[in-house]
């Protein structure tokens, strides 16, 4: 399967997630929702976010210039919110998922979805 079939079809096509991009651990863009773009910046603070997450907690993250408070971070998981909206971002071996759900969708709806791709992507090696 395409890096951008995960996207479309295990996120977005779940119903759950509307906007999704994933990154290489070591830099880059493999697939992403049309129009979602993350500024290299965007991409290295959230990998960074994971070796670090105090910085995200203390001033959250950023996604296609909007900035998300963070709920939670740590060495694999993201959680943040937007309002009523909110992010998972999911560190893998290899790569890093980022999912935005939008209400009335709520993170125990989206959070599955996000840590099943992650926990099947990691046992197959990515």
């Amino acid at each position: 399967m395409s890096w951008q079939a995960y996207v479309d079809s295990n996120l977005v096509g779940s119903g759950k997630v509307q906007k999704a991009a994933i990154l290489g651990l070591q830099g880059g863009v493999w697939a992403q929702t049309s129009g979602f773009n993350l500024s290299t910046d965007e991409q290295k603070a959230i990998v960074a976010g994971f070796s670090k997450p105090d910085n995200i907690l203390s001033s959250g993250v950023r996604l296609g210039g909007q900035k998300y408070f963070a709920l939670s971070a740590n060495d694999r998981s993201i959680y943040g919110k937007k309002g009523a909206d909110g992010v998972v971002i999911v560190k893998t071996k290899q790569a890093v998922l980022v999912a935005v759900y939008l209400a009335p969708v709520q993170a125990p709806e989206a959070t599955p979805v996000v840590e099943g791709l992650a926990d099947y992507l990691i046992s197959v090696g990515y």
